[in-house]
């Protein structure tokens, strides 16, 4: 226990050599001079607290907040010296915001921990004491042997010992960390692949000994030392040995490993990004107008102190006859007394800091993120999920938004592959129901039957179907043991498991046109011809690499024939090739490209039996070498592919998910920029980009690919930025590699970011994991600071997804860890446009509106306190009673603003998804710049000095101050003093600041009306409340009886109108010639709004699009509907203005 406490706060690390040593089974040396390891256990942790640290590190963070911290100095500095106000004033609003804040977070990172346990808890098999015992994930120790069933997910990083095939290899897939949907081939040495059975793996006397744990997924570094009969064998371990925690085992029954890495040392978490805490530009510039404001509140207390003892200087103000000082107060430090004076001050002013804008907007995010959820377009049908928040604190940065980083696989593709056309000896050919059929005919010829195939098509057939590297798995359990038992009936038993997915839906393809692969047992590869079986024998394979970027198979035919097969990309195959129709299959090449397929060149190569001889002597002697295998293999297939008989070509599309041209489309309209980060291969991602829309057919294509050193890197730079400036009239999209961009960023940062940010579009290809996070980071940090949003659906997205402003995650097939460590979650690529377009839209103008009305609000609040000092000798007496200071924050003007929040549309939603460029009129901030938080400062001035002074010429001119607060005027008693003022004051200013808020309101909905004008009525029936009645409770009631003999008094009433009307109809004024005179476009699309929108439409999410197709007309013209209670705007249906309902539409 001790142990965990000091690893957990850091004082103890786990590992402090270069190397560990693992010993499977825990089978330790027994001499007394060994000292084991200590290894982290296996537990995920993706949340940000604990039971034990939640309260410190939470209000750390939340007092990190100026607000916050200015508050808890004012509350400090009320309990130590005497102040005009109540430490009340300042403790209560303080710990509610910090209560509500903590419970928030709290719950979030309350979900993140379920996530996390989720994972922890799933049941793991591992051997202990001799026999298969079950228990939880997180209970797996280095050293320990894990059993992990086929389609199940590896717990930890494992050094595969066996599996259940005799050679001990299995196949995998890594598609949830590094975006790759192909099968991948892993091995367990031979001394250990024999121990199939737990009495065997017991017995097992083994060591692993291996590097310390590192981020990067390809390479991992190894030995095992086996003991057997005493003897000890060494085999070398490398990455195709180690099992990674999130790949998932197929095509495989089951298999051992040894557990040598685990929990957060495991290289999928090593690849995610520390938890940070994110903020928003919209809570940074929260800041910074805070200070600003801090700024004023320091000059007016300063001045106020100042004025104070210069009023004093003279005697008569210094020591006046109702306010005698004591000897202690004559004697006291005059620095002392100034100090003490100048924070009364501080506190008398503090309001002009509003604590309460943290805890609406605290509130604003928490309430209106269930919006996103409750967004029926935003649900995807087929897999019942709706989109997910799991943090709230970013609603307003998707409105902000600059560049898209995305993944491709998963994210813009469905992962599914389609055999869509091909060449075969010069003639284009297509499948029409399972029938190869030449371009420009169709499935029915003239006797009702496709001719046979002719030797050219029936030979391309068997190529495609023969080379490749593709597994069978049956359902049934006992088809393994052989795989040609299922030859009739294979349909619905055999599944197809391929190492890449070309691969597979070629095989597919095949199948559907009568040459089906029947599966390899041993060397025997069998497939069936139109129902006729025949038996291969595969002498070799020479297995593809991204140099020749080619796999080729050498074959027995049934009748001894030797044969070569080989297929690869377009520059890998036609240029070794000496017979075929060369020049028209390489055009057919170049128009499946330009459809966006993934093309392959597939080719033959008949051997006579002395060349086989040769072939097969040359490769025995190139794999059994010892020095410079590698360089003389290639060597040896070099040798062997050439000389090729040219088959055809094949046109693969890798199927994108629905509508992903047009969100890229939309997003280019709003001026955000997509970046593709992938793993795949270039070649791959290129085609891609080009079939989705994110590399136009007329963009010159620029590459950074391959590049070896670091000079060779930056001449390649300033050739293509000098491309990009000696021609830029036309689009650029760049192609970079991972190899290529670490060296970019390790000397050339500032040419790479020059080349990228004149580029329309980017493309990464195998990038790793932590490089995405990179790429992300560079953009983040540029000088310009762009808004940067991630999104993807696997383990290898995590790092960006965590690094980038705001973090998308893709519900998709593989895993959850994109969706666990995001900030939110949908089902769907082509979602992202309205999360941004729409909703990002509609936080952002209403979180700035907020932000900049309650600076405006306690400006007209607290300017008038300081006025107020000027008349009376700067005596740090209250206006305003401190029940009203209070509440004014809390309870009257806080529902408008909240509600505000919520529900306020600019603009038509339908209007911001067809019209993308509206979202630029809000980039950059552009809502919360210094402008405009200078007009709402300086208006907020304006009114408080006509409050102020409006109320002090209407009410006072006439009057008779008295010193008991009541004033004499033609023999009657009006109760007209300090309190009265002050009341007056307080009360124009509830009614101006609502009011304002209404003109800013542009969708008005019944609860707008119940806030706005229940908040002012609330402020009337409370005030009759709080003066009616003597309290028994309250100490002193200055308010007794004030507010109803003001309003008994009609030139009170008077008053009140006047000054209302003076504040608010020069900003009517203003609207109304800015709307006419210069409108933005965001105020054309209102005017086009008003002509085209239809009453029952005009709701916050338009919920159940899915359905208006079927609905029509009907739809429209039903004033309610029932659907419209599972919107979060259904409130919102009745109580419009005619403007947006029945008439606009009507009059249409």
């Amino acid at each position: 226990m001790i142990r965990w406490i000091r690893q957990q706060l850091g004082f103890d690390p786990p590992h402090q050599s270069d190397t560990r040593t693992v010993y499977i089974a825990n089978k330790f040396p027994q001499n007394g001079h060994y000292v084991p390891q200590r290894f982290a256990d296996n537990r995920i942790i993706s949340s940000k607290y604990t039971i034990w640290n939640f309260v410190p590190k939470n209000l750390f963070e939340q007092f990190r907040r100026i607000a916050n911290f200015y508050f808890l100095i004012i509350f400090l500095v009320q309990l130590m010296i005497d102040t005009p106000t109540s430490p009340i004033t300042s403790g209560l609003p303080l710990f509610f915001v910090i209560t509500v804040t903590a419970i928030k977070q709290g719950y979030e990172d309350w979900l993140r921990h379920k996530a996390d346990n989720e994972v922890n808890g799933a049941p793991v098999f591992v051997v202990r004491s001799g026999s298969l015992v079950q228990t939880r994930s997180k209970n797996i120790r280095v050293g320990d042997i894990v059993r992990v069933a086929k389609d199940e997910t590896f717990p930890a990083d494992l050094v595969l010992l066996s599996s259940d095939r005799a050679e001990g290899t299995c196949h995998i897939t890594t598609a949830s960390l590094d975006g790759e949907t192909n099968l991948k081939t892993h091995y367990a040495v031979p001394e250990t692949a024999v121990s199939q059975s737990v009495s065997r793996l017991e017995s097992l006397q083994a060591v692993v000994e291996c590097q310390q744990p590192e981020a990067d997924l390809y390479r991992f570094v190894g030995r095992i030392t086996v003991t057997q009969h005493g003897e000890e064998i060494v085999r070398p371990l490398g990455p195709e040995n180690l099992l990674l925690r999130g790949a998932r085992l197929k095509n495989t029954k089951e298999i051992f490993g040894v557990a040598v890495y685990t929990g957060m040392e495991s290289k999928m978490a090593l690849n995610y990004k520390c938890k940070s805490q994110k903020r928003s530009a919209v809570e940074k510039s929260m800041n910074t107008f805070l200070i600003i404001y801090l700024g004023i509140l320091l000059f007016e207390a300063i001045l106020s102190t100042i004025l104070k003892y210069a009023w004093q200087a003279e005697d008569k103000w210094n020591e006046p006859f109702y306010n005698q000082k004591t000897d202690q107060e004559r004697n006291s430090s005059q620095i002392l007394k100034f100090i003490s004076d100048f924070l009364a001050f501080l506190v008398l002013y503090n309001f002009i800091i509003p604590i309460s804008l943290y805890v609406t907007v605290e509130l604003q995010k928490f309430l209106g993120s269930f919006f996103i959820g409750w967004d029926l377009d935003l649900y995807h049908e087929e897999s019942d999920q709706k989109a997910q928040v799991n943090t709230s604190d970013l609603n307003e940065e998707l409105g902000q938004v600059e560049y898209v980083f995305t993944d491709k696989t998963g994210t813009l593709t469905e992962n599914e592959m389609q055999f869509r056309e091909c060449s075969i000896n010069g003639v284009k050919y297509q499948e029409i129901n399972g029938k190869l059929v030449p371009e420009g005919l169709t499935e029915d010829t003239p006797d009702g039957s496709l001719p046979c195939l002719s030797r050219e098509e029936e030979l391309f057939l068997k190529a495609v179907s023969l080379c490749h590297t593709v597994q069978i798995s049956y359902d049934h359990p006992d088809a393994a043991a052989d795989p040609f038992s299922h030859a009739n009936g294979f349909s619905a038993q055999m599944e197809y498991y391929a190492s890449s997915p070309d691969e597979k839906a070629l095989v597919e393809a095949t199948k559907r046109m009568g040459v089906t692969f029947m599966g390899s047992h041993g060397e025997i590869m069998e497939i069936k011809k139109f129902g006729k079986a025949e038996k291969y024998k595969l002498l070799h394979v020479l297995e593809f690499d991204a140099n020749r970027r080619r796999m080729s198979v050498i074959l027995q035919t049934p009748s001894g024939q030797k044969v070569l097969f080989t297929k690869g990309a377009e520059s890998a195959i036609l240029p070794y090739t000496k017979s075929g129709e060369i020049d028209k299959t390489r055009v057919h090449v170049d128009e499946f490209a330009l459809k966006g397929l993934r093309t392959l060149v597939v080719a033959c190569r008949h051997f006579s039996a002395d060349e086989y001889r040769d072939v097969d002597r040359r490769l025995h002697e190139a794999r059994t070498a010892l020095q410079q295998r590698e360089e003389r293999l290639v060597e040896v297939f070099n040798f062997i592919e050439r000389d090729l008989e040219l088959l055809g070509a094949t046109g693969v599309e890798d199927k994108l998910q629905d509508k992903v041209q047009e969100t890229i489309e939309a997003l280019r309209l709003a001026g955000i920029k997509v970046w593709v980060l992938t793993g795949d291969k270039h070649e791959t991602a290129v085609s891609v980009s080009l079939s989705c829309g994110h590399f136009h057919r007329t963009m010159n294509i620029l590459e950074l690919v391959q590049q070896k050193s670091d000079n060779e890197c930056a001449e390649q730079l300033r050739r293509l930025a000098r491309r990009i400036k000696e021609d830029h009239v036309i689009q650029h999209g760049l192609v970079v590699d991972g190899a290529s961009l670490s060296l970019a960023l390790r000397e050339h940062e500032k040419l790479f970011m020059e080349v990228c940010k004149n580029c329309s579009a980017v493309l990464c290809c195998r990038m790793a994991p932590l490089q995405k996070a990179k790429v992300v980071r560079l953009l983040k940090t540029s000088p310009e600071k762009p808004i940067t949003l991630a999104i993807g659906d696997g383990a290898n997205d995590v790092s960006m997804i965590q690094e980038a402003h705001v973090g998308i995650g893709i519900m998709g097939k593989e895993g959850r860890q994109a969706v666990r460590n995001s900030d939110y979650a949908i089902a769907r690529f082509k979602f992202l446009a309205k999360l941004l377009l729409v909703h990002g839209h509609f936080y952002y103008i209403r979180i700035a509106t907020l932000v900049q009305y309650f600076f405006y609000k306690n400006v007209c609040f607290i300017t008038p306190q300081f006025l107020y000092q000027f008349f009376c000798l700067f005596s740090q007496q209250t206006l305003y009673d401190s029940v009203y200071l209070t509440l004014y924050n809390i309870c009257f003007t806080s529902l408008p603003i909240l509600v505000y929040s919520l529900f306020e549309q600019l603009v038509h939603p339908h209007v911001l998804q067809s019209k993308p460029a509206l979202y630029r009129d809000i980039s950059k901030n552009s809502l919360l710049s210094f402008k405009t938080f200078l007009y709402w400062t300086v208006l907020g001035f304006c009114h408080a000095f006509v409050f102020f002074f409006g109320s002090y010429i209407l009410m006072g001119e006439d009057t008779t101050l008295m010193g008991n607060g009541q004033i004499l005027r033609a023999n009657r008693q009006l109760m007209f003093g300090n309190w009265t003022f002050g009341t007056l004051v307080f009360t124009v200013m509830v009614i101006t600041v609502t009011l304002k808020l209404a003109l800013e309101t542009h969708f008005w909905t019944w609860m707008n009306h119940f806030v706005t004008w229940g908040s002012i009525a609330f402020y009337f029936i409370f005030s009759l409340f709080y003066g009616g009645i003597i309290w028994p409770f309250l100490h002193t009631q200055d308010m007794y009886f004030v507010f109803v003999q003001l309003l008994s008094s009609g030139s009170a009433w008077f008053a009140i109108i006047i000054i209302i009307i003076t504040c608010l109809f020069p900003d009517v004024i203003k609207k109304v010639f800015y709307r006419h005179l210069q409108p933005t476009s965001t105020q054309k699309s209102q005017m086009y709004t008003n002509r085209v929108a239809i009453g029952d439409d005009f709701i916050a999410l338009q919920p159940l699009s899915r359905a208006k197709n079927q609905l029509g007309k009907i739809s429209l013209l039903r004033p309610t509907r029932a659907s419209d209670a599972w919107t979060p705007c259904a409130v919102s249906q009745r109580g419009k203005t005619p403007a947006h309902g029945w008439a606009g539409w009507w009059s249409d």
